[in-house]
């Protein structure tokens, strides 16, 4: 399951006579930045400069007043060229307003996180312009708050889903699996994943022998009185083990890299993403986990270490020396499927 987490708001760069077919092929969008009466009947809300538009934006303080006075969602656009533009949107912003747009041009880091530190605890929306998907990954990220949403100028539907998927959080069915089989396998090769994030308790990585059975692999944030916390790290599990990376796929441990992109995931089920840093493969004694969630079943191979935890289902940590059969963890399963280079692929597979 996935929601989107802000908002990302479409300015159709097509010709008029290409609009609707441009707009049929929109997945996901709801708001567009567009003249309304170009989409009327359509299943859209508008932002634009129009007292018709659902939400109006506003080119002077004049206008913004008049927008406030009939009681319409309105808000305040100014290029952002110098302090004195950063001032103004701070000035139109104190005065109650839904939402500020903001264009920049050369610079366009250092004036966004000026204008989110002034006003992210505020109620009025910062809501940014960008040409195209990168730019808008950079503003979703600025100081780490970002955006609270982007108007992207596009005519290209694959850069509109593209960015759907930076705004998109997806949401995992985390449940309880009760553990019914443990075995010392040996040793074998496992993989730390080193993140370019700083990971909290109650975050991990789902991974699993089966792409629909993963459980939920607690981060180093905790550390130990022998060991120092690594709240970046997942020591993850053995190489041949699954992950979920952010579109959907999987990958084997073995295969992620510096700059891989992963999913952590926290014992609600709610996702992020975050790069690797560098992937560590070691050898190293090695403990099989089984557990099972109703009639499925699935299995985890982890390096037999104290600082490897799960997350039983009252959230407490469990270290992988400790776990007992009947113990209840947090994993994630969903109707068996097949995976050909890490795509799902609906095939009869018996997976042991």
């Amino acid at each position: 399951m996935t929601k989107l987490s802000r908002e990302l708001i479409i300015k159709p760069t097509v010709p008029e006579a290409d609009l609707d077919d441009f707009l049929s092929s929109l997945k996901g969008v709801t708001f567009l930045n567009i003249d309304p009466r170009l989409v009327s009947g359509k299943p859209f809300k508008t932002i634009f400069e129009s007292e018709d538009a659902d939400e109006v934006i506003c080119q002077t303080i004049d206008e913004l007043k008049k927008a406030q006075t009939s009681g319409k969602v309105s808000g305040y656009f100014r290029k952002v060229l110098n302090n004195q533009d950063i001032d103004a949107l701070i000035q139109a912003a104190g005065s109650g307003i839904d939402f500020v747009v903001v264009e920049a041009f050369d610079w366009k880091i250092i004036p966004l996180e000026n204008i989110i530190a002034k006003l992210h605890r505020s109620r009025t929306k910062i809501y940014a312009t960008a040409k195209d998907a990168s730019e808008v990954r950079t503003m979703l990220g600025v100081l780490e708050v970002g955006v609270d949403g982007v108007i992207l100028s596009t005519n290209n539907v694959n850069e509109v889903n593209e960015c759907r998927k930076y705004l998109e959080t997806i949401i995992f069915p985390i449940q309880s699996a009760k553990i019914v089989n443990i075995k010392d396998v040996g040793t074998g090769e496992r993989v730390c994943v080193d993140t370019v994030s700083m990971l909290k308790k109650g975050e991990g990585m789902l991974i699993g022998s089966r792409s629909n059975f993963m459980f939920l692999v607690h981060n180093e944030s905790i550390g130990s009185s022998f060991t120092s916390p690594r709240p970046f790290r997942v020591n993850a599990g053995a190489v041949y083990c699954y992950t979920i990376i952010p579109d959907g796929n999987t990958k084997y441990l073995s295969e992620i890299e510096s700059g891989t992109e992963i999913l952590i995931v926290n014992k609600e089920g709610s996702s992020r993403r975050a790069a690797v840093g560098r992937s560590k493969i070691e050898t190293r004694p090695l403990r099989l986990i089984r557990a099972s969630i109703g009639d499925e079943t699935g299995t985890i191979i982890l390096q037999n270490a104290e600082t490897i935890q799960l997350i039983a289902n009252d959230g407490r940590l469990i270290p992988i020396t400790e776990v007992k059969v009947g113990d209840e963890v947090l994993a994630c399963t969903k109707t068996s499927s097949g995976r050909h280079f890490g795509l799902e692929v609906k095939e009869f597979i018996l997976e042991k």
